[in-house]
């Protein structure tokens, strides 16, 4: 069997996987191939906003999707920003020491339980968010152009039907 190269086209490397998996019994090719290619379009999406929109003002996709979430939900307590995050504790502190250091967010202690801290924007992180997030959005139509609106709408709902089973199911 030949190489496939990295830059190879998804068909390519969903053959090539099936070249090597084939012999394995039971396996189910239709579920692998859908969820991987859902991590490789995650993957790729996400290099491609780290590049093109949030690199210029130095944010990784986590420090933005903080930023974000704090600007649509408010105030947070971290442990609740992380799961909304997608990181553990441990990955966001990291997140927003960097965030706060740049002055984009506070950490205060919670007004009830000094064992826990709420992380807020400051205005200088609620400006950035505003100016980068129609960017964001473009480089988010760009990405789906491809799709009539009617497959944006199924692809949408889709993937929060999956999203909602994997939540349920632990």
């Amino acid at each position: 069997m030949g190489t496939v190269r990295r830059d190879s086209n998804p068909t390519e490397r969903e053959q090539a996987v099936a070249n090597r998996v084939g012999s394995l019994h039971d396996i189910d090719f239709a579920s692998m191939s859908a969820v991987q290619n859902v991590y490789r379009v995650a993957n790729a999406v996400r290099a491609r906003m780290e590049r093109d929109v949030l690199g210029e003002s130095g944010l990784s996709w986590t420090s933005f999707t903080a930023l974000f979430v704090l600007w649509v939900w408010g105030p947070m307590e971290t442990r609740h920003l992380a799961e909304e995050c997608g990181v553990t504790k441990g990955t966001l502190t990291g997140v927003l020491a960097t965030l706060e250091s740049r002055g984009h967010v506070v950490r205060t202690p919670h007004e009830t339980d000094g064992r826990l801290v709420v992380v807020r924007l400051t205005p200088g992180g609620r400006t950035l968010i505003k100016r980068l997030f129609p960017q964001f959005n473009a480089q988010e139509t760009q990405v789906v152009e491809v799709l009539s609106p009617a497959e944006q709408a199924t692809l949408a709902r889709l993937l929060r039907k999956v999203l909602t089973h994997v939540e349920s199911s632990g």
